[in-house]
């Protein structure tokens, strides 16, 4: 039967998002006990929150009050603690009435972006970059513009390179660092040089923080608001999903300036109206008594990752080009396979899933990520092993 009813042409557009299109290739599929499917494509939390946090959610759920809308913008008790735990770990003065409260960080950004953003205009993303943030561009009528790393930066975009793409229609940069997907984290320099190239050019520099708490302990990763007017040109995306693992109960952040923030507010209050009130409930826990918690959760990951880059050395055909947070980008070994055919290779030879380097971006069939979250610390050599079998 014929449907009579059209369709946005700019979402019809967009392709889907990749991961349970590479999923697919394992649907129906029987593996051997002794060469299980290990799936290193979505990148989630493995273990459940801690047991003092779920009690406390299931605690707020007895009070009736907690069914109701709250405020547009986040419930104030996490307004202020989010504000003052940005501030301590940046070294700064945030006010509550800098930050909105998001149905997760992909919120943070559709929302910032629709404030920002009208259609025509176009937006600086570093390539490879994050499926979701391309999609939405795209079905806004935005045009992503494309800025590749340099070989051999280690996935690091340049702001040299990105002041050549900038025209007349351009008013944001996009960074993400620690990267998804490339698990790179960009250094503090490199984070100043786009600051000052996008208040240079009177552009909104759209900084996405997702996995800042992957950092080492202490490390503070930019100095951005030390800036006094850092509010003019900085918008700052944040997630409680990955430290605190609540993926499942959507809740982000955003922090921005009174300008922007008061756009934000129209554009939550038609698609939301208020972030999931129990997932607000468990990042304010979260803050005021599971970050010790977390930085053991924190501190293990990273220490997967360097088990990981110890165990891609033995694969010397594989070429690591970067690797942090959840994630390693990888070069594969096979110049003449796509990065589809590559993925589908190692699916079908080693029982390994991961996705193709073209989910993220145009010019990158040599390339695949992984998400070594997704395993267990005794499993990291087994993934190796695959890898340089295939």
């Amino acid at each position: 039967m014929s449907e009579n009813h059209a369709v946005s042409p700019l979402v019809a557009g967009v392709e889907g998002a990749p991961i349970a299109a590479v999923r697919a290739l394992a649907r129906g599929r029987i593996f051997p006990a002794d060469k299980p499917l290990i799936d290193l494509t979505q990148a989630a939390p493995a273990d459940p929150p801690p047991d003092d946090l779920v009690a406390h959610v299931a605690r707020f759920l007895s009070d009736p009050q907690a069914h109701r809308y709250g405020d547009i913008l986040g419930d104030p008790p996490l307004r202020e603690a989010y504000a003052a735990h940005l501030s301590a770990f940046h070294h700064a003065a945030i006010s509550p009435e800098q930050v909105a409260i998001t149905a997760g960080c992909n919120q943070a950004f559709c929302v910032a972006l629709m404030a920002l953003c009208a259609a025509g205009d176009s937006v600086i993303l570093p390539r490879p970059h994050y499926f979701n943030h391309a999609m939405w561009l795209r079905m806004l009528g935005v045009r992503p513009t494309p800025l590749d790393f340099r070989q051999g930066s280690g996935g690091v975009p340049d702001a040299g390179d990105a002041e050549r793409l900038i025209d007349g229609t351009t008013r944001a940069i996009v960074l993400v660092s620690p990267n998804n997907p490339t698990g790179a984290t960009y250094p503090p320099e490199t984070i100043a040089a786009f600051h000052a190239l996008a208040k240079r050019h009177r552009l909104a520099l759209i900084l996405d923080e997702t996995y800042k708490d992957f950092l080492p302990e202490g490390t503070r990763p930019h100095r951005l608001f030390d800036d006094p007017a850092w509010a003019d040109t900085l918008v700052h995306l944040y997630s409680f999903s990955k430290v605190f693992s609540l993926a499942g109960h959507r809740v982000g952040a955003l922090t921005a300036g009174g300008r922007l923030m008061a756009e934000v507010q129209k554009v939550m209050d038609c698609v939301a109206i208020c972030a999931p009130r129990a997932g607000q409930a468990a990042a304010l826990y979260g803050l005021r008594h599971a970050l010790p918690w977390a930085r053991g959760k924190t501190d293990a990951m990273r220490a997967r990752g360097e088990l990981f880059r110890r165990a891609i050395a033995g694969a010397p055909s594989w070429r690591l080009v970067s690797l942090g947070a959840y994630f390693a980008y990888l070069e594969h070994p096979w110049p003449d396979l796509t990065a589809m055919e590559a993925v589908r290779r190692l699916v079908d030879r080693e029982n390994l899933l991961l996705l193709p380097g073209t989910a993220f971006g145009d010019g990158q069939d040599r390339h695949v990520r992984l998400a070594y979250a997704n395993v267990a610390d005794r499993d990291v050599a087994e993934v190796a092993r695959r890898l340089a079998k295939g």
